[in-house]
């Protein structure tokens, strides 16, 4: 079956179809540096991690671009209210290396190329020169710097998001006073007095740093070719920016993205989070409310192109639902192991999961072929099929490899593994022993309370042949 995806130009499912057989260019906005890391930002990386192990499970070579915003208006205002505006680079890359945690312990998988929109500035003068060239840009006349896009010159200007540009609103990215047009957006942009130095190029136009939207035009043709398979972002990025981009790539000459493909945002509580209500919510509060594993899952459950709406207390089901996949596998390889069934499930997607994710990465339909594997493979332990439990171990195993939430993963037993972890193991293990030690004297009286007690704390514990083992949850 061939993968299929929702092109948001075409406004339609379309077949997925490489430019080059067995190889995928993929090229997603990165984050504008200037504060830390939210959901939402975790969300969308999330949601072209899991399309990019996809693209590699169906066989293809994935080269994936995903740039750093550390030059744009918002940090330069950033360290002006941070009181630190002379040294605007050195908060661009704190917030840089914030979102390189979060990614990390979200597992999300380094990109190929990782460009910062500061060491690509010849490259976007390159291009603004050829705009100019074709007649599509324009230097203001005012004597700022500033060199402008003409929309005008672009009869297809708006193509992506379907809009006819008589009905726009004026582009705010600039000072109007050099426009043609007040629709203009704005390629270079002229160094104003307030500004640092060090916050401005030498150009042909003058002394200045580039927009906002030129630079992942000139960055994606770098690495990736002036035409290139897919283009991916947040919603919120169809207008003005995606749309920009593909206006000033396309009147530069270059083919551009062949798909653009665009991720839901996030509600809280049923709200639009925004900084005006105050609800964002931070990285740093959802790996202190659960595991990372755990938030992974809960980021990636939903369909890729819905809202998400969070609550915290949907971060327990979470938990639940991956520690139910975490005890099946330790489970069914504890009772393989030795065994000449140790090894017989061949870890491929069942045909169900594959269906899902080729459909338009259908993770919600893949995660219930998941769990439904998960709970066919413990009923065949229960029946000591180990041939049917081996089988769905295999499939189990691929299934989450694909996802990126194998519980086995050594990264996240570094991420999860502390303190309280290690407190709790000790003593749950005192309790398991007090039980067996109960069990051995025949005060199966004392044995059965004990693992009543456990079980109301949440804690399954499983007797084999291997000793007695626990999880939470069942």
């Amino acid at each position: 079956m061939t993968v299929r995806l929702y092109d948001s130009k075409a406004q339609a499912l379309r077949d997925f179809v490489p430019l080059q057989e067995g190889r995928v260019g993929m090229y997603v906005c990165g984050p504008t540096v200037q504060s830390s890391p939210h959901i939402g930002h975790l969300r969308s990386a999330l949601v072209y991690d899991v399309m990019r192990r996809w693209f590699a499970y169906r066989g293809n070579e994935v080269v994936f671009v995903r740039n750093v915003t550390d030059i744009d208006d918002k940090i330069l205002q950033a360290a002006v209210d941070d009181g630190t505006s002379d040294t605007w680079w050195a908060l661009a890359y704190r917030v840089e290396l914030e979102f390189t945690a979060a990614y990390n312990s979200l597992g999300i998988l380094a990109p190929s190329y990782e460009p910062r929109a500061t060491a690509s500035v010849q490259q976007m003068q390159e291009l603004i020169a050829r705009l100019i060239e074709r007649g599509h840009a324009y230097p203001a006349a005012d004597g700022s710097g500033d060199v402008y896009f003409d929309t005008s010159s672009w009869p297809a200007y708006g193509e992506l998001t379907r809009q006819s540009r008589d009905k726009m609103e004026a582009a705010a990215d600039a000072d109007p006073r050099g426009k043609r047009d007040p629709r203009d957006f704005a390629l270079w942009k002229g160094r104003k007095p307030s500004e640092p130095e060090s916050a401005s190029w030498h150009s042909p136009w003058g002394d200045g740093r580039p927009g906002w939207h030129i630079e992942c035009s000139a960055m994606a043709a770098r690495y990736l070719g002036s035409e290139f398979d897919l283009h991916g972002g947040g919603l919120d990025l169809r207008f003005p920016h995606h749309e920009n981009e593909l206006a000033q790539s396309s009147a530069a000459g270059d083919g551009f993205a062949r798909y653009w493909v665009h991720n839901g945002l996030v509600n809280i509580g049923g709200q639009k989070m925004s900084k005006s209500l105050g609800n964002s919510v931070y990285a740093a509060e959802l790996f202190a409310l659960a595991s990372p594993l755990a938030v992974r899952y809960l980021l990636g459950q939903a369909h890729y192109r819905s809202t998400l709406d969070y609550a915290p207390a949907s971060l327990l089901e979470a938990e639940a639902a991956v520690d139910r996949i975490r005890v099946f596998l330790e489970r069914v390889e504890r009772r393989l192991a030795g065994t000449r069934f140790a090894g017989v499930g061949a870890p491929v997607v069942p045909e169900a999961f594959e269906a899902a994710m080729d459909d338009d990465l259908g993770v919600p339909q893949a995660l219930a072929v998941l769990h439904d594997t998960v709970r066919a493979g413990n009923q065949a332990l229960d029946a000591e099929e180990l041939h049917d439990a081996a089988t769905a171990h295999g499939q189990v195993v691929a299934m989450v490899q694909v996802l990126g939430i194998d519980p086995r993963d050594p990264h996240w037993s570094a991420a999860e593994q502390g303190p309280a972890a290690a407190a709790l193991d000790v003593l749950v293990r005192r309790l398991i022993d007090d039980r067996q030690a109960a069990r051995e004297s025949k005060d199966y009286a004392a044995a059965d309370r004990i693992r009543a007690e456990l079980t109301a704390a949440g804690i399954t514990i499983e007797d084999s042949q291997t000793g007695t083992h626990w999880s939470l949850g069942s």
